[in-house]
């Protein structure tokens, strides 16, 4: 329980680790960021790490972010290329593990808990019957299903270089679309001063088209 209070208490404030981090660090917090982006995507047992809001609060970032008279910065080019290659990676290595390995690790229990939820499977299942290869691109912007959908399609030997196509286009937009979101309007003052319902607002817009997706198949069924 104080491992995921934590884990939540770092999203949320996510903007104060990142400075710190920034402080301490150096340019290591490139490295720092490519590792947690590539294991959110490549690790099909790590899906609750703060994708999404990570790339926004990096954006933030890379405009310069000052507290107390001092500023953090990071290079804008730097971190969307380390980024686009750590999601295109992640999601490759997460494709190959589910070729490989998919039907054990599906199967593996600890104690009474599965490695990897049914449910979890399941709600990706659905959202490649519904959108088909594209699913590699939609689940970008999902999470939970962003880091279940590559090991999925490996599971369901999809061609390797459809998948390709689909993640190389996935990865882009995702790390594009979020970090320069944070770029351009992560430090307005609005922003700034609310940043903790900014990241809850994200998240919220993220979980959207898997609620909306299961809510279609509630009532279709009825």
């Amino acid at each position: 329980m104080s491992a995921l209070t934590s884990l939540l208490d770092f999203i949320l404030h996510i903007d104060n680790y990142l400075f710190v981090l920034i402080q301490d660090y150096g340019t290591w917090i490139y490295g720092i960021l490519f590792l947690i982006i590539f294991v959110e995507t490549g690790l099909v047992f790590m899906p609750l790490l703060p994708g999404d809001s990570l790339l926004f609060a990096a954006g933030s970032f890379c405009a310069g972010v000052q507290i107390d008279g001092e500023l953090a910065q990071l290079n804008l080019i730097v971190v969307l290329s380390l980024l686009i290659i750590a999601a295109i990676l992640g999601d490759a290595l997460n494709f190959w593990i589910g070729q490989k390995y998919g039907q054990k690790l599906a199967q593996i229990k600890i104690g009474k808990y599965a490695l990897l939820k049914e449910k979890h499977l399941q709600q990706t299942h659905d959202f490649f019957e519904k959108h088909g290869s594209k699913t590699i691109i939609i689940a970008r912007f999902v999470p939970i299903v962003r880091t279940f959908a590559p090991f999925t399609a490996g599971l369901a030997n999809m061609r390797y270089h459809v998948f390709l196509k689909y993640n190389v286009v996935g990865g882009i937009g995702w790390v594009l679309g979020l970090t320069l979101l944070g770029y351009f309007f992560g430090n307005l003052t609005i922003v700034r001063e609310n940043f903790e319902t900014v990241i809850f607002g994200i998240i919220g817009l993220s979980l959207l088209p898997m609620f909306i997706a299961i809510l279609k198949e509630r009532f279709t069924k009825r």
